[in-house]
């Protein structure tokens, strides 16, 4: 091995730069690999689902026998076909692979039909006859409540004296308002691929955010153990909480087929299927009484929330409970008591969206505070402002997780200024006086959000690295990619541990054979945990090369530098591909795993007290809207945001992270409206009729700036998540349109609205002008 004197000075690290996303020039050419893109294996079979056309009733018969009579058909597959247990491997295990002797919603799948194309497949399904017997369907998360239809135990949390501090309040006022579900609407639908292996052994590609669940729940249909299956995913087309427990059904399904045919099934949802079998993000009532003081400091809180959880429990449990988390959002609130009814209703089994129940936290609060502004009649930010978490004092939060990174007053202070919040409050009430027809609105709202799955045994992850013989560098580990940079961002963490360029790196397929156990991908902690692991192993193979080059060099491991694709010594440099090589040579270990598990978290399902976040992201937006009093149309016209997001790896993905999150939040609180009609069939099933942002609905001014301070935690590169923070930036909008609605109208009293605020409801707000 040649070795040289050390020059120059080290190259300046990957982490912290924007590079491009690893999969970005293969997806623009079309040459990034999908599901559906897999090369299908001669004989391959496409599986289609039969579904309930009603909401509830009892499942009497099942008559296959027209689709089965079909040219292409080879099979029908339901309940009594399953080989392992009926229902899906869920904690509560309340949802039927395949309906059993009843239905429970309009789209529940009663089986599957089997085909020789996709075509054929959904044809058959739709000659399936079902004889069900209608019985009446509770289809309002009010309707259950009444009739006290609960998919888990209603749960309290309380501190101080609500009852008392209400009473003694200067000022109480109540209300009641509704916010809508959230279709996921992802690119790349619901598609799982079964591939039948040697002895008994099963290949899974599914898009999917837990490949682990994948290979538990389809292991537990087939009755086999767990190491006979094995799931795969490159990639999702988009996910945002929709693959999380979402994709494990439909590669259920099709193992079943696969199972009982002996070759490959694939089984692939049609968009209008996606939207009539999956669940979405909850819908959620509110009841709410606050007491407050002339200043707006709210001194009693008494809040019931009402979560729709569709037919069956999924992740409605954790949902509701991180709506309590977050029901606080930015504020100390000193006396409060929050119910949660987590309704049975007969819809689908709504489940994980970004956020993940805290934007059904966060927007109650705020539209509370808001309305108290108007009630006193003062300038809603200094409301907020009012309330805010305080550092020494005030600062523990209702759960009793103290707030030991607070910087929500410097970051708020900040972005009042960049936006010119004061001096544009004062240019719209100019404008608004002089416009009869359209008025305009704005509010400056903050974000806090904890981050760590809320469920401890959920924080902690698995990677490996490897190192070839030519230097170059290969890592896996136990997330998913879906879009959102995980594989990029991992492989620059590694990149800079070992030193090597990020070109050297590559980041491969999640797989279940590789890291086993793995968590899903969600609750924003994809790089917290997954970085983390990954650098961990990578600093396991340098310390392993780090003390091979120290014996060489007469040196101590700690004096041996890697950086820029070289490795330094006091003595030397050589290259990192020559000292790997060499290495190689000496029977030197180049690979390792690595292992993380978030530290300081621990929670009490019991009491729902304890420390569930290892870090609180914060953030602020400052969002101008306007809204046509005749019509109810309305348009964001401008948006200012400052996000915490530390010291970030990609500030370029992570600005595109936080942009998207906004859009898809602003979604959910204007366009997007779920509508189901009297006998549960839901009747926005398409694009035709459920309407995500487009890009004409995008400010021309979306201007994002990146709070300039690392993690106070020890996570990796001092970083922060960033994936599910954003979207509750956009409850700015919801403000800034109650704060136009409330211009447009005389009095000072709360502004009645429920979400998404579509032109419908922005004019019954106006009061039907």
């Amino acid at each position: 091995m040649n070795a040289h004197k050390v020059t120059g000075q080290p190259a300046p690290a990957t982490a912290g730069v924007s590079h491009p996303h690893e999969s970005a020039r293969a997806q623009v050419a079309g040459g990034a690999t999908y599901i559906d893109d897999i090369p299908e294996v001669r004989g391959t079979l496409h599986a289609a689902p039969v579904m309930s056309t009603v909401a509830h009733g009892r499942l009497r018969g099942v008559d296959a026998s027209a689709a089965l009579a079909l040219p292409g058909v080879r099979g029908f597959f339901s309940a009594a076909d399953i080989p392992g247990a009926r229902h899906f491997a869920t904690p509560k295990h309340d949802e039927p692979v395949f309906a059993i002797d009843r239905v429970e919603h309009v789209g529940q799948v009663v089986g599957v039909v089997v085909a020789q194309t996709f075509q054929q497949a959904r044809h058959a399904a739709r000659l399936v006859k079902l004889q069900i017997d209608e019985l009446p369907a509770l289809l309002t998360p009010q309707a259950a409540h009444a009739a006290q239809s609960y998919v888990l135990p209603p749960v309290q949390v309380a501190r101080g004296d609500a009852t008392a501090a209400l009473a003694a309040a200067a000022h109480v006022i109540s209300g009641q308002f509704e916010v809508g579900g959230q279709e996921h609407f992802y690119l790349e639908g619901q598609v799982a691929y079964v591939l039948p292996q040697e002895q008994r052994q099963w290949l899974v590609h599914s898009s999917t955010q837990h490949p682990g669940e994948v290979q538990h729940w389809v292991a537990h249909a087939l009755g086999l153990d767990g190491h006979a299956v094995r799931v795969e995913c490159r990639r999702m087309g988009g996910g945002f909480g929709g693959k999380e427990t979402q994709a494990g059904h439909v590669a259920v399904w099709a193992a079943v087929a696969a199972h009982h045919l002996g070759c490959a099934v694939k089984m692939r949802l049609d968009r209008d299927d996606d939207f009539m079998i999956t669940g979405k993000r909850h819908p959620f009532a509110y009841d709410y009484t606050v007491g407050f003081d002339p200043d707006g400091l709210v001194r009693g809180l008494r809040l019931d929330m009402l979560a729709n959880c569709g037919f069956s429990a999924d992740l409605s449990g954790p949902v509701a409970d991180r709506a309590i988390f977050h029901a606080d959002n930015a504020y100390f609130l000193s006396d409060v008591a929050i119910t949660s009814y987590r309704c049975k209703t007969h819809t689908q089994s709504h489940t994980a969206f970004r956020g993940f129940g805290g934007p059904q936290g966060v927007i109650v609060i705020e539209s509370i505070l808001g309305d108290i502004a108007r009630h006193l009649g003062l300038d809603p930010l200094d409301v907020r402002r009012r309330n805010l978490y305080g550092i020494t004092e005030r600062n523990v939060t209702h759960y009793q997780m103290p707030v030991e990174d607070n910087i929500l007053a410097p970051l708020m202070a900040e972005l009042e200024r960049t936006s010119a919040y004061r001096r544009r409050r004062a240019e719209l009430d100019a404008w608004n006086a002089d416009s009869p027809v359209i008025k305009r609105g704005m509010a400056l709202t903050p974000v806090k959000f904890g981050i760590s799955f809320t469920a401890t045994l959920f924080n902690q992850a698995g990677a490996l690295v490897h190192v070839y013989t030519d230097g170059s560098v290969q890592v896996n580990h136990g997330g998913t990619e879906m879009g959102q940079g995980l594989n990029t961002k991992v492989a620059q963490v590694v990149a800079d541990e070992l030193g090597v360029p990020l070109a050297r790196v590559m980041a491969t397929a999640a797989d279940t054979a590789k890291v086993p156990n793995a968590s899903a991908t969600a609750a924003s902690s994809g790089t917290d945990l997954n970085g983390r692991a990954a650098q961990f192993a990578a600093r396991r193979v340098r310390e392993n090369l780090a003390a091979f080059v120290a014996g060489l060099d007469g040196c101590g491991a700690g004096a041996v530098q890697f950086a820029g694709g070289q490795v330094r010594t006091p003595k030397a440099t050589r290259s990192f591909d020559e000292v790997v090589l060499a290495a190689y040579a000496n029977r030197i270990q180049l690979w390792s795993d690595g292992f993380y598990r978030t530290p300081k978290i621990h929670y009490d399902k019991t009491t729902m007290q304890g420390r569930p976040f290892y870090y609180f992201a914060y953030g602020a937006a400052c969002t101008e809207v306007a809204i046509d009093t005749l019509t109810g149309e309305n348009r964001v016209l401008r948006v200012d945001i400052l996000h915490d997001v530390g010291r970030s790896i990609n500030p370029a993905i992570d600005i595109g992270q936080i942009e998207g999150g906004f859009v898809q939040g602003m979604g959910w609180l204007t366009t997007e409206e779920l509508v189901w009609d009297a006998r549960g069939r839901l009747a926005t099933h398409a694009p035709s009729t459920y309407k995500i942002p487009a890009t004409g609905d995008v400010p021309a001014h979306l201007k994002v700036a990146l709070w300039p301070e690392p993690n106070r935690e020890d996570n990796v590169f001092g970083s922060k998540a960033v994936g599910e923070p954003p979207f509750m930036l956009a409850i700015s909008v919801w403000e800034a349109l109650r704060d136009a609605v409330a211009r447009a109208r005389p009095g000072t009293g709360p502004v009645r609205m429920d979400a998404p605020a579509t032109p419908e409801r922005v004019l019954r707000a106006l009061g039907g002008r």
